[in-house]
């Protein structure tokens, strides 16, 4: 299993993982959309994104990874953000965030990844990474403590009225 780095070579599994995404978990394929109008452009937008060009209001620097397992299908996709110096990001959307294709839940890929971003994680010179899962998101949260994630609180979320449990995690 390994993260790669968005790259035009795997546009057929990202294809495929954002199939399976729109078939069993339809709200959040809106993020990954623009992948289907032009998928060189997508790609583009995510290099850029790591070198904080053309971000939009509100963003900050963040390299996007994709997760693929042992046959070469991409599981999961994570993303962390260098920085969460936003009154969004602060508050509940942290450091990293990951997305399990629907097909390949509870299999052990999110607790897997996660522990291949908390070492990208320290790459990038953070020591310490907020991740917040939704309260009620038992899966992730479980992937969370299982990464040594350490509870600090839960919130109610300020942009999305949830409350959101927020997690401090020691990068590997």
């Amino acid at each position: 299993m390994e993260l790669v780095s968005p790259s035009c070579e795997y546009e057929d599994i990202f294809l495929a993982f954002l199939d399976d995404i729109k078939r069993f978990d339809a709200p959040n394929a809106e993020f990954y959309e623009p992948a289907c109008s032009s998928f060189s452009k997508y790609v583009q937008s995510l290099i850029d994104e790591s070198r904080g060009v053309n971000l939009p209001e509100g963003y900050v620097p963040c390299n996007h990874y994709w997760f693929l397992n042992q046959k070469g299908k991409m599981v999961g996709v994570l993303r962390i953000r260098h920085h969460i110096e936003t009154p969004f990001l602060s508050h509940e959307g942290g450091h990293i965030g990951y997305d399990i294709a629907p097909s390949f839940r509870e299999q052990g890929y999110g607790t897997q990844m996660l522990k291949h971003g908390l070492v990208k994680a320290k790459q990038l010179g953070l020591e310490k990474v907020l991740i917040t899962a939704d309260e009620d998101n038992i899966a992730s949260r479980k992937v969370i403590e299982a990464n040594s994630g350490v509870l600090e609180q839960i919130v109610m979320g300020r942009f999305f009225p949830c409350l959101v449990a927020k997690y401090w995690v020691t990068c590997q």
